[in-house]
């Protein structure tokens, strides 16, 4: 069978319904190829455990972008989405905690437990954030200037050059250490407290497989800061029926626009003839033809495994080999019986800390002794931890009075015999929670979990990297994911990059997805 449509969708992962959709409201023929039996990618909620339904990989929101959210009517189409009562809760060793509250105010009556320098620091820390966050958002919106952007491209930076210029001197110093600066540095800077500098640098550690006092480690507490939930900055939420409620809200969207979408359609290879990509050939061999080729793949997988090298240029091929992907993140999902009782807050009733983002990281010492071991060890002994329980607002998620928890955990190197070391590295993950909640371990039904060479097996995640390529400075803008293609196209005709490895990167967010639309359809 050979099917020619106008448009070809390489994967049905939230950036590529999102591009899809956009395509298709423009009145293009779109179909999307999805290797699995569900939409969705790393953006899916399934069942792990008979009765306990879990986000699988992606696990909460909160940089999914407003503008998808009305122009794809998700809410339209069933989203609900609950913010976060705080936006983290960092149980600490002494039988303390710390609370990151949504409210400004309540944020510094808290730090002020801790330091009433911090606490007067705060107020101007997130004023910094936010106005730098002002800039930056719609540089996030726009294509990089590159080859094939044209004059608009370098119009629009020039744009952003003069909404930089506008900021004052201070606010420009703020903002080259936000993309230039470690993470230890930078907080160290603001905050004096151990416990309110890690509470502070934790998004910025979030999938990053880095020293905290590496140079541009600082950007992620940027990337994570610019997010929206009802309407506030910097809020995270979890959505009701899980990540999948996202993209099956997506998936309706593309429904009642008329794009076509397969399941289980293994792409194996990408046609290319003199230069331009002609279509897309299945695993059974099988044809789908179009005007352009939109891949939502990591680059790695689409120029390596997916094109014939005879049809690239060798430099292009070597800076592919050469890009940086591993976040060293193991995922673990898991059905609890009981409610895990944290001994700086012992309830057996739900609470605000409960409906949160729990962190253990209590220091920025913490969290480098975790990255340490990874690097010249095998795994972090008291590894780094986000669990969110997201049943204590979705009742759809586990039985009556047992719950799901999510473990995002860090740092847990690919580079591992993980066949053999999968339930060792759970084991480690449970016995560093069970100092801080006692009864975790002993409420555990069943767990499932996902190593980094998991996630590159079920997801098509390089090296297990949640943001397909690290987040360094080197890999972002104009270099995402190779200087001279950062515009959504390579050097092949009619193929297009629509996924986290372009512009501006990793999350759930759709905009590299919304941008990739735009572009694909100006060449169009």
């Amino acid at each position: 069978m050979n099917v020619r449509d106008d448009v070809v969708v390489l994967g049905a992962g939230h950036n590529g319904l999102v591009c899809a959709c956009y395509l298709a409201m423009a009145g293009l023929q779109v179909r999307i190829l999805e290797r699995c039996g569900v939409v969705g990618g790393a953006c899916v909620t399934e069942e792990f455990c008979p009765g306990f339904r879990n986000s699988t990989a992606s696990y909460t929101v909160g940089l999914l972008d407003g503008e998808i959210i009305r122009d794809l009517k998700l809410f339209e189409h069933g989203l609900r989405i609950v913010p976060r009562p705080l936006a983290n809760f960092f149980p600490l060793p002494n039988g303390e905690s710390l609370s990151i509250f949504n409210d400004p105010k309540d944020a510094q009556e808290e730090f002020k437990r801790f330091s009433v320098s911090d606490a007067a620091t705060l107020p101007q820390f997130q004023a910094m954030v936010r106005e730098i966050g002002d800039v930056v958002i719609p540089q996030m919106h726009r294509t990089p200037p590159n080859k094939g952007t044209g004059i608009r491209g370098w119009i629009q930076t020039l744009e952003t050059t003069r909404e930089v210029m506008r900021l004052t001197t201070q606010r420009r110093r703020d903002l080259s250490k936000l993309f230039l600066s470690s993470i230890a540095d930078l907080v160290k800077s603001w905050f004096e407290n151990p416990h309110v500098q890690a509470a502070v640098a934790f998004d910025a550690v979030v999938g990053n497989f880095a020293s905290l006092n590496a140079s541009g480690t600082a950007y992620g507490l940027l990337h994570h800061a610019i997010g929206e939930v009802a309407s506030q900055r910097g809020v995270w939420g979890h959505p009701i029926g899980g990540m999948g409620a996202i993209t099956q809200a997506m998936l309706k969207q593309a429904n009642d626009l008329g794009v076509s979408v397969e399941t289980n359609a293994n792409v194996v290879e990408v046609c290319t003839e003199n230069g331009k990509a002609t279509g897309a050939v299945l695993a059974d061999g099988s044809i789908r033809s179009a005007k352009a080729i939109v891949a939502n793949l990591a680059p790695q997988q689409l120029y390596l495994d997916l094109i014939d090298r005879g049809s690239l240029d060798e430099d292009f091929i070597q800076n592919i080999e050469n890009l940086r992907s591993e976040s060293a993140v193991l995922r673990i999902n898991v059905a609890l019986s009981e409610l895990p009782q944290f001994e700086c807050k012992p309830s057996d009733e739900i609470q605000e800390h409960h409906q949160s983002g729990i962190v253990i990281g209590p220091t920025l010492d913490y969290m480098e002794s975790a990255y340490l071991d990874a690097r010249t060890k095998d795994w972090s002994r008291e590894p780094v931890i986000e669990m969110l329980i997201p049943s204590t607002v979705d009742d759809s998620l586990a039985p009556t009075g047992q719950h799901v928890a999510s473990l995002f955990c860090q740092y847990f190197p690919y580079e591992r015999d993980w066949d053999k070391d999968r339930e060792r590295t759970a084991d480690t993950v449970f016995k560093t929670i069970d100092q801080y909640a006692p009864n975790f371990s002993d409420a555990v039904i069943d767990r499932q979990v996902l190593t980094p060479l998991d996630l590159e097996r079920k997801f098509s995640l390089p090296r297990g990297d949640i943001f397909h390529l690290s987040h360094s400075p080197s890999q972002l803008w104009i270099n995402r994911p190779v200087f001279g293609h950062a515009a959504y196209r390579g050097p092949i005709s009619c193929l297009y990059h629509c996924g986290a490895g372009s512009h501006p990167g990793g999350g759930v967010s759709g905009i590299p997805g919304k941008n990739a639309a735009r572009q694909i359809l100006r060449y169009l």
